[in-house]
């Protein structure tokens, strides 16, 4: 989202972090920015001295999403401490009195505990004095290749009367408009930084990459030999249904699989939902391994500036966690517009 925000004209003053693998990423692509690296529960609306008042300002973020995902069957309940964390978001903005708010989640929000959250949120800053509206967007829509629904809550503190942003005009970017011009990566790869592999080939890649001549990312995880195996079976669109019932021994129940597992991309469709990469294992359109960080931050729309540290199992749960930079962005130029 700060990368967003930075990209529709918003100063990123100060965040907060506390996974150390982040902090150092964000740290890396965002020096103007003061992090505060602690839990949000420990953190003091004092510590965001210095704040220019006689500018517009705006908090924004997202408290963890695990407890309220679909995907999530297990803790997707009040009893999850992580779900409580909005009430230190709404604490945040109750000091800080911002003259815009822009809370972001899951869908699956909107369900939890029959919609007690978002209506806990929604109480909680009209309470603070916020005229608010609440959608949720589809980021294929606003020129993301990747087919992923959040939601939004954005309130005003001076009663301006919130819309949905407008839709992209023409056709969705896809994954082969994100891919075309990446290197030719094998199973494993392990060479962080290399040279693209031709001149962009989409105006969605000509967007993220700019001027460079290479980019960092190109890291794969080395899948076994026995789940390229797999992975030869799947056609375009297809997912572990596809895959001859022998060569998933491993599994206890494989009727359990969810669809997004084991799922070969299109290169002419937006992507579906970038997550967990061990857990959905996404595969390449045209080539038997798994997403590069690099490819899956082109389908988050990171530009290729943009660059993640710490091991591949970190970078590429950051990838994961991120909100779309393309989704974020339209998100502010559209509350920018409605200030003007």
């Amino acid at each position: 989202m700060s990368t967003g925000a930075l990209a529709s004209g918003i100063k990123v003053r100060y965040a907060v972090e506390m996974d150390p693998n982040a902090i150092a990423t964000f740290t890396l692509n965002h020096p103007g920015t003061q992090l505060i690296p602690k839990d949000i529960r420990k953190v003091n609306a004092n510590e965001f001295v210095g704040l220019n008042r006689d500018e517009p300002t705006v908090v924004f973020g997202g408290p963890p999403c695990q407890g309220f995902s679909t995907s999530n069957q297990t803790n997707r309940d009040a009893k999850n401490t992580n779900n409580w964390l909005f009430k230190d978001y709404l604490r945040i903005v109750r000091k800080v009195k911002p003259d815009w708010v822009v809370f972001e989640n899951v869908k699956g929000l909107v369900e939890t505990e029959g919609g007690y959250f978002l209506a806990a949120v929604l109480v909680g800053l009209k309470r603070a004095g916020y005229t608010l509206n609440h959608f949720v967007l589809n980021a294929a829509d606003y020129g993301v290749p990747q087919r992923r629904n959040r939601l939004f809550i954005v309130g005003s503190l001076h009663g301006h009367k919130i819309t949905i942003p407008s839709k992209k005009e023409g056709p969705s970017n896809t994954v082969g408009d994100a891919f075309l011009d990446l290197p030719d990566l094998e199973n494993g790869a392990s060479v962080d930084e290399l040279p693209y592999n031709n001149s962009p080939a989409s105006a969605y890649s000509i967007t993220l990459r700019g001027h460079l001549k290479k980019c960092s990312g190109h890291i794969v995880t080395a899948n076994a030999h026995h789940i390229i195996d797999r992975y030869r079976h799947i056609p375009k669109g297809g997912n572990w249904e596809n895959i001859p019932k022998h060569l998933m021994k491993n599994y206890a129940d494989i009727s359990r699989c969810h669809t997004g597992i084991y799922h070969r991309l299109q290169p002419d469709q937006p992507s579906v939902v970038i997550g967990n990469f061990r857990k959905n294992m996404l595969i390449h359109p045209w080539k038997d391994r798994g997403l590069s960080v690099r490819e899956a931050a082109r389908l988050q729309s990171f530009p290729d500036t943009f660059k993640f540290l710490g091991s591949i199992g970190f970078q590429q749960q950051q990838v994961g966690n991120a909100v779309p930079t393309a989704l974020a962005a339209s998100l502010f130029q559209h509350i920018n517009s409605i200030s003007l």
